[in-house]
Parts: C-alpha cells; structure tokens; sequence
C-alpha cells in the first residue's frame, strides 16, 4: 500500500465526553467545505474515515479521539 491510499484510509475514533459535541467533516480539494455534521451525545462513539472526499476533521466540544497516533482529549 503507498502512502497516499494508507493516508486516504486512515480513520479515527471519537468518543463524547460531554452532551452535544459536534464533529465536522471537511472537503478535499481546492476550496476546503463542510459536507458532513454529526452531532454526539454524552457516551456516544463515532468511528470516522479519511476518504477521497474527506480531508479533515473538525471536533468541538469535550471528547476523548483516539488515533494510530495516540489519544488526545479536546475541549478542556
């Protein structure tokens, strides 16, 4: 597998540590968009995925992201 498709496939887990954390997926491409929202409730787990369309991810709010990279907390 070569960089670029490991990097495409690459994903993340987020879990709520707070009511109403919003998490934001941003576009690839030229101009950076918003194309998907989600919105967690405290306890709740999303598991998210970097793809051909999806370059970024927003998370705000309190939430424990776990990652092949480790574990941060935002929000505190």
């Amino acid at each position: 597998m070569d960089w670029e498709q490991d990097k495409i496939q690459d994903y993340i887990i987020i879990k709520a540590e707070e009511s109403g954390v919003n998490i934001i997926g941003l576009t690839r491409g030229r101009d950076t968009k918003f194309h998907h929202t989600e919105k967690l409730d405290k306890g709740e787990v999303l598991i998210a995925q970097f793809t051909e369309n999806t370059s970024a991810i927003k998370v705000r709010g309190k939430a424990k992201i776990l990652s092949r990279y480790g574990e941060i907390i935002s929000g505190e």
